[in-house]
């Protein structure tokens, strides 16, 4: 299932107001692009209603893209086969969208939406915005841990993430131990390949894709309480003594592995950090709308 619409409410009708008039005219004229949402783990669609509100107040008439794929407990299938389903049904709207699309994508969907723009070579994404995504990785003792997993603790997970039947599980997936690094290059079947950690035979062709976005957005902070090292968000990460390495000293992108120095280069990387936001309330929260996503959606 897929909850879509056109956000706002140009009817023409003659007790419109003038303002909201005006706001319809606007969003004809400037034709503001479709917005597609992926949601993250264990979550659905009901979970974005205020950020569809958001999109409603700021940019009327914008036809936003929820989907119901993957949901609740079906969000732990392997991350490849959640971007293989999400793919087809996004596909359809980017082929109507001839100024393209943006991507919002919350938790574990950013990582999805990478794996879709990795991917898909004739994709016509604008912004993507990644909404505190773990995309460095996770390595973390989190109440999400503790409930999946209540027999092991961060320093013990790799002896079950790092074997087929981990890898089988979204979390295991990106699970990232610093502790163990041989073992997440040789056993990640995900975030491995796509930060070409391991030995990826598509890597150019999956940068070209990923390269295809305008904008990549990267938003989290350091109350987020999920998000492991929070940094991860921006794709900074533990050392191996769990001392954080910022974006720009990770050798993913010093060597430009898939794009992230030539997107900072273009002057189309951005990043916003912002405290006080637990990792639940970033999508519901209007002040990260305003400061982070507002202005990429056009």
């Amino acid at each position: 299932n897929i909850v879509t619409g056109f956000v706002g409410h140009c009817s023409g009708a003659t007790s419109l107001l003038w303002s909201l008039f005006g706001a319809c005219l606007v969003a004809a004229v400037i034709g503001y692009k479709p917005v597609v949402i992926v949601h993250g783990l264990f979550d659905s669609s009901g979970e974005f209603v205020e950020l569809l509100r958001f999109i409603n107040q700021s940019h009327p008439g914008t036809n936003v893209s929820v989907f119901d794929l993957f949901d609740r407990s079906s969000s732990l299938q392997p991350l490849w086969k959640q971007v293989e389903g999400f793919k087809a049904a996004i596909y359809p709207i980017m082929q109507n969208a001839a100024d393209g699309v943006n991507f919002i994508c919350y938790s574990q969907g950013g990582l999805i939406c990478r794996g879709i723009l990795s991917t898909l070579p004739d994709h016509n994404v604008h912004s993507f915005i990644s909404l505190s995504s773990p995309q460095a990785g996770q390595y973390g003792d989190t109440n999400y841990l503790k409930y999946l997993f209540p027999q092991f603790m961060k320093f013990n997970l790799f002896h079950f993430c790092y074997t087929s039947v981990g890898q089988r599980i979204s979390i295991c997936n990106f699970w990232k131990d610093p502790h163990h690094m041989d073992m997440y290059v040789n056993s990640s079947d995900y975030l491995a390949l796509l930060n070409s950690e391991r030995t990826n035979p598509n890597s150019t062709v999956w940068k070209k894709n990923f390269l295809r976005i305008k904008k990549l957005v990267l938003i989290g902070g350091p109350d987020d309480g999920v998000i492991t090292p929070w940094q991860s968000s921006q794709f900074g990460f533990y050392d191996d003594n769990e001392t954080v390495v910022e974006l720009k000293d990770q050798d993913l992108y010093l060597r430009d592995v898939f794009g992230l120095k030539t997107l900072n280069a273009r002057g189309d990387l951005f990043l916003c950090s912002m405290a006080g936001v637990e990792h639940i309330n970033w999508h519901s929260n209007y002040t990260v709308f305003n400061a982070c996503i507002e202005k990429w959606l056009v």
